[in-house]
């Protein structure tokens, strides 16, 4: 049995096979049915302003010899795209067989619809005469610049922003939850000054949410301007129309796009440069949010929930292995490397127009899958642990050490207010922490050998590792 025989075929991806059912959601902007579907409105779309006109031209055909289409006319036009389901697909298919283009395939698509408008619509219709109208004046990448930043705009705000949305409120929720919880930071893997679970979730809270403004923010271009940009066969052919304000009035208006007045024949693809620079850092963010939960897991900080009947290994039944965490991990790394190389590529193009474009931006998909699967595996491992609270505090018990920072740093401010016997702060109080083993006699010992004043010295002696977290409660509050 071959396996490239078996009908329907197998995916080859896993983004279309093991987690179909997590990426599905992008099926609706990011597949090659959505792009074609897309087409067809931008097609239809250019076919009812040409005939219909604007607000700015009175509302009178751009095209002469065109008369306005009806309403019932207008909503034929525009159920072809809406109706484009399986059958549709398929037809589609085998137009593009014999044409081996697809923006053409769709041309014709179209004009089989407008053939058969009579049946609906009855005699009277010219839908069927208005043919040459379909793609009127346009290059393929007219209509293919429009579909995808209008799929792309769509995934994004449909699909990726409410996902990550919904990571960031659950970082929220959690960082005032545990926001007054105190826990031992390790810097350079070195015990250290000791801080909050709540304000370190609160800290990737922030950290993504700057990254989701520049996307919230993110422009989204299209043109509508021939071969080379230049109008040249809307002038050669409707010489006094005002081409300009046309091609403004449709992709502002009716495409609901950042109108790029000036391009090659292809729009620049610097904003989806922009927008998956943003992404590929927000995921990069993720993935040392990953990293972090991964090793806290590891350290005991976090406890994993056993899920009922699930293996965690195949031959230590002990483990719960974090496995949301790893997998996360590796596709936000695989999200990122197609994210980065369209950014890198999407930019240039020889001269007027090659086709590099074209295959590279099949891949977006792709990108946006593994971050969505991220992104799911990252929030269901996040909703999957919990603080361990006894090894939290034991690890805080354990190093009295990280308050030789304190310490030494009111001998600091003792001594630039003339307090005599503060010399050498910083020595003296590596001489007593490093390398040995503190407890809390051994802090207040030392304490008093130091010429504190009073004040100072009941403050400081207040002090144990569970209170030596400073105002990171307070910070948890800055959105």
């Amino acid at each position: 049995m071959k396996l490239s025989e078996i009908e329907p075929a197998l995916a080859l991806s896993p983004l279309d096979g093991r987690y179909q059912s997590q990426t599905s959601p992008l099926t609706e902007y990011l597949s090659e049915a959505a792009l074609n579907r897309e087409r067809m409105r931008v097609e239809v779309e250019w076919m009812i302003l040409l005939a219909n006109g604007f607000d700015g031209n009175g509302n009178q055909p751009i095209i002469p010899g065109v008369n306005r289409f009806s309403e019932a006319e207008q909503a034929y036009l525009r159920e072809i795209p809406e109706n484009f389901g399986k059958d549709g697909i398929a037809e589609l298919k085998s137009i593009e067989d014999v044409t081996h283009h697809d923006v053409k395939a769709v041309e014709y698509y179209i004009d089989r619809r407008l053939d058969a408008a009579a049946e609906r619509l009855g005699a009277e219709t010219e839908l069927a005469r208005l043919k040459p109208l379909v793609h009127f004046a346009c290059t393929s990448e007219d209509i293919n610049n429009l579909s995808y930043a209008r799929c792309i705009k769509d995934a994004v705000q449909h699909v990726w922003l409410p996902a990550t949305q919904e990571l960031v409120d659950y970082l929220k929720a959690k960082a005032e939850e545990f926001k007054a919880l105190p826990m031992l930071s390790l810097t350079h893997g070195q015990p250290a000054t000791p801080t909050t679970l709540g304000k370190e979730l609160a800290v990737f809270a922030y950290r993504l949410g700057r990254q989701m403004n520049h996307v919230k923010n993110q422009e989204y271009l299209g043109k509508i301007n021939g071969a080379t940009g230049t109008f040249g066969a809307h002038i050669a052919a409707l010489p006094d129309v005002d081409w300009l304000q046309v091609s403004q009035e449709f992709v502002i208006n009716r495409m609901h796009l950042t109108w790029n007045p000036l391009t090659t024949q292809i729009e620049s693809h610097d904003w989806q440069a922009e927008l998956y620079g943003s992404i590929s850092h927000l995921n990069r963010i993720l993935h040392n949010l990953a990293t972090d939960s991964w090793m806290y897991i590891s350290r005991g900080v976090f406890a994993q929930t056993p899920v009922k009947g699930a293996t965690g290994s195949s031959t230590m039944p002990h483990k719960v292995n974090p496995i949301r965490f790893e997998n996360a991990e590796a596709n936000l790394e695989i999200s990122c490397s197609f994210f980065d190389t369209l950014a890198a590529t999407l930019t240039e193009t020889r001269w007027q127009r090659d086709l590099t474009d074209s295959t590279t931006q099949r891949n977006v998909g792709s990108a946006f899958g593994y971050a969505l699967l991220a992104l799911n595996n990252l929030l269901g491992g996040l909703t999957s642990i919990h603080p361990n609270l006894a090894v939290i505090k034991q690890e805080l018990q354990d190093n009295w050490e990280v308050l030789g920072e304190p310490i030494q740093t009111a001998m600091r401010a003792a001594a630039l207010d003339g307090r005599s016997g503060m010399d050498n702060p910083y020595e003296r109080v590596k001489e007593l922490m490093r390398g040995h083993t503190i407890d809390h006699a051994a802090v207040e010992s030392f304490i008093d050998t130091i010429n504190f004043d009073e004040e100072t010295s009941q403050r400081l002696k207040q002090l144990s590792p569970e209170r030596y977290v400073g105002i990171a409660e307070r910070l948890v509050s800055f959105d």
